[in-house]
């Protein structure tokens, strides 16, 4: 029975005539792998079976629903006479049954909200989350370093704009200190937080953040966790969907301790639509992807792409990929003739056909696999036919979410935000205190020149009762002194004082003229 193997049944091949069972060993999922392939060609299917097979091995798997229909693994399958005649022809019994699931959203609406905080992002991903260029990136880092600096907890959006806006307003004294900080800069930030809040990527930002040991639960049962991240809403934000799963790569990488090759992971997290990742990347983000993916391995988790080529994953995370699963592709264009050649020649060649022909007349619901064996190096690929999974193929109704949600072993965990004192309170205090100091310094100043105006006042006041109480002591005093006639004549003295002086000349003329004569005579 292919089920007795210690490994993932994955589906069954045929070795020169003889069935075989294809399996991804346990002790060697940790070595991450590829799944590729047009779409409408089993991609998802795959990927399902693959996180049930792991759930049943009791390892916690993580995964992306990119389109809606692999919820439906909550659900217990009901298999058509086509799958359990593919079922039967592998020795396979079917029995239909739901995976552990808990639903996640960073949205909350389609299941519980995940969140983390703007320190834990830091700047190299929330750089790339707000498609910054190299100087603004600089910015963004003088902008944690201050925050680190200075205390103040960076938890949400509203704090990186209030720390932003303090940055700016101390452009000049932290530019000494740490380079320039130009104000375009800091308001090209603004203007990119702006349009992913309205992308709805503030609901990621904040508290409770996510604890990771909340996603690699396994149940009283033995199963694994299945976490299926709802992204249909998510993907129209390609680069907050892609910084966010690299977050979470990197937590995990961060926190885990050391484990080396355990028999089975301790985590399988598959990167859906995994091109997203890759586009338009700096070299310090490819690095950091490239780092991440070689070391995790010694973690205990094991990491799968999900795409439609392997071209779309650059060569040095494809070589470290060694578990491979590559379904149908068409190659019509000269770009696509050259991803099927890169396609092909990343496997083992089996001898009993080409694979670059194979690959393109694969139907739907086949793959050609190469899993490593037990000393690590990869099997002669395989054309399989892929098992039938045991869950639903297709999604989950909302009633059937909403009861998964409810039974959900992190049920109102997450629900409520927590809003505690950070960066952005701690500033507006901090203006809030400068701003009554000013208002203190200006009422002190206007009380000032309100007393010297009235002082001014007051003697101008007193000087003018001054001036008045020393007119009315003149008064007064003329007032009591004797009253003078006066010297000044009238009109009529002084015609009758004329008449007088000529009468008295004419007098005196006549007297001394007789008297003169008189002598003059003698």
């Amino acid at each position: 029975m292919p089920d007795a193997a210690p490994g993932l049944f994955l589906g069954q091949s045929s070795d020169h005539g003889a069935d075989k069972p294809e399996h991804l060993l346990f002790h060697r999922a940790n070595r991450h792998g590829v799944v590729a392939g047009a779409t409408g060609t089993g991609k998802t299917v795959t990927l399902q079976i693959m996180a049930q097979g792991f759930s049943d091995a009791g390892v916690p798997v993580f995964c992306a629903d990119v389109k809606g229909d692999l919820s439906g693994i909550c659900v217990p399958g009901a298999p058509n006479d086509k799958l359990l005649a593919r079922a039967a022809g592998m020795g396979l019994t079917l029995t239909p049954r739901a995976a552990p699931t808990v639903f996640w959203d960073l949205y909350g609406l389609k299941g519980h909200p995940i969140r983390t905080t703007v320190s834990e992002i830091g700047p190299l991903l929330l750089a790339r989350m707000l498609n910054l260029n190299d100087v603004q990136e600089g910015v963004l880092s003088v902008v944690f370093h201050v925050a680190d600096k200075e205390g103040l907890l960076l938890l949400d959006l509203d704090d990186l704009r209030a720390m932003l806006a303090h940055v700016g307003e101390n452009a000049e004294r932290i530019g000494r200190e740490v380079g320039n900080v130009a104000p375009a800069s800091i308001a090209s930030i603004q203007r990119a937080l702006l349009q992913l809040e309205q992308q709805g990527g503030k609901a990621f930002f904040g508290e409770p953040a996510l604890r990771l040991e909340d996603m690699m639960r396994t149940g009283l049962d033995g199963r694994g966790q299945v976490n299926v991240l709802d992204a249909t809403k998510l993907m129209s934000s390609p680069r907050l969907y892609a910084a966010f799963l690299l977050w979470l790569l990197s937590e995990l990488f961060e926190q885990l301790p050391e484990v080396g090759d355990p028999e089975k992971p301790r985590l399988v997290f598959f990167f859906d639509e995994a091109h997203l990742l890759f586009n338009d990347t700096s070299s310090a983000l490819r690095e950091k992807v490239e780092q991440v993916v070689r070391l995790i391995r010694s973690k205990g988790v094991g990491v799968y792409f999900v795409t439609q080529n392997p071209a779309d994953i650059p060569d040095s995370v494809l070589a470290q990929l060694g578990n491979r699963i590559q379904h149908a592709l068409r190659a019509y264009t000269p770009a696509e003739q050259r991803g099927l050649k890169a396609a092909s020649d990343s496997f083992r060649a089996n001898p009993a056909f080409g694979t670059a022909e194979a690959i393109q007349d694969l139907g739907v619901g086949e793959a050609l696999v190469s899993t490593l064996d037990e000393k690590g190096a990869p099997h002669v690929v395989a054309r399989t036919l892929i098992r039938p999974p045991d869950s639903r193929l297709g999604p989950a109704t909302d009633a059937e979410r909403a009861a998964v949600m409810a039974a959900s072993p992190v049920r109102g965990l997450y629900d409520t935000v927590v809003d505690r004192e950070s960066a952005e309170e701690i500033l507006a205090a901090r203006r809030g205190d400068a701003d009554l100091a000013a208002a203190d310094a200006r009422l002190a100043e206007a009380r000032a020149r309100a007393d010297a105006a009235a002082a001014k006042e007051a003697d101008k006041a007193a000087a003018a009762r001054a001036r008045e109480q020393t007119r009315l002591d003149r008064e007064s005093a003329r007032a009591r002194a004797p009253a003078r006639r006066s010297t000044r004549e009238t009109p009529i003295e002084a015609a009758t004082k004329s008449v007088l002086r000529t009468a008295g000349s004419t007098i005196t003329r006549e007297l001394l003229r007789g008297l003169l004569g008189g002598l003059r005579r003698r």
